[in-house]
């Protein structure tokens, strides 16, 4: 199996100094958002040469792969999906988003949901009923509510800026802060594109924003604005 063949090339890769770092650097103690995750340690730009070779890999077996309790196995595992959706026709997109749903118990830290939402669930919905990221949106599962955010990266890449300032509205009193830099970073990616829209936005609820969104929010504003947002003088 071409999953097996990966696996033990990952594990021949690994570097023990590298991974007790991300285990500390994607907070993997006891209480924190990736409490038990394990790492092996090997950089990401290793693992894409790896994804290369075994592209060809049956859908079964990185769906096996998504489901390893090893980081760097399901973040390959997530590559895969996304060379094979991006190259796939609309059968098999359909599918690959079907199976990226039905196993976000799997996408469970920041890096895999920012390396892939939007490259899969924001790209299967551009033309589509947007109803499955307001599903998400309202989950109790941290990792389905920034796959939600995250997925509005695409359509905010297309100047279609209404699911990301919506879903933002509904993350204002989101008590994870992974959450806030999540919305700070949409909201900066809108104004990147069309600062009235995303000033629009924060004068409306500014004053209600956690502080870290806020923060991301304006972190390309000039100096004298962002203090006048953070001294709440806007």
């Amino acid at each position: 199996m071409k999953a097996t063949q990966l696996s033990k090339t990952l594990k021949n890769l690994a570097d023990p100094a590298i991974a007790e770092h991300s285990q500390r650097f994607f907070k993997t103690g006891k209480g924190e958002y990736g409490e038990g995750d394990k790492f092996l340690g090997i950089r990401v730009p290793v693992l894409r040469k790896q994804v290369k070779k075994y592209k060809d890999m049956p859908l079964d077996e990185i769906q096996s792969l998504l489901k390893s309790s090893l980081h760097e196995e399901r973040l390959c595992a997530l590559f895969l999906l996304i060379h094979k959706f991006t190259l796939g026709d609309a059968a098999e997109k359909a599918i690959i988003y079907q199976l990226y749903l039905g196993n976000t118990g799997y996408i469970n830290n920041w890096d895999l949901v920012d390396s892939s939402a939007h490259l899969i669930v924001g790209v299967y919905l551009e033309d589509k009923n947007k109803q499955p990221i307001y599903d998400l949106v309202r989950s109790d599962n941290l990792w389905e509510r920034r796959i939600a955010i995250i997925s509005t990266l695409h359509f905010i890449r297309k100047h279609q800026f209404d699911e990301a300032l919506d879903l933002s509205k509904q993350l204002l009193t989101d008590k994870e802060d992974l959450i806030h830099k999540a919305v700070g970073w949409m909201l900066r990616e809108i104004g990147k594109r069309d600062l009235h829209v995303e000033e629009c936005f924060l004068k409306a609820h500014y004053r209600q924003m956690p502080r870290t969104m806020l923060r991301y929010a304006i972190e390309k504003f000039p100096e004298q604005k962002r203090k006048k947002y953070l001294a709440g003088m806007v």
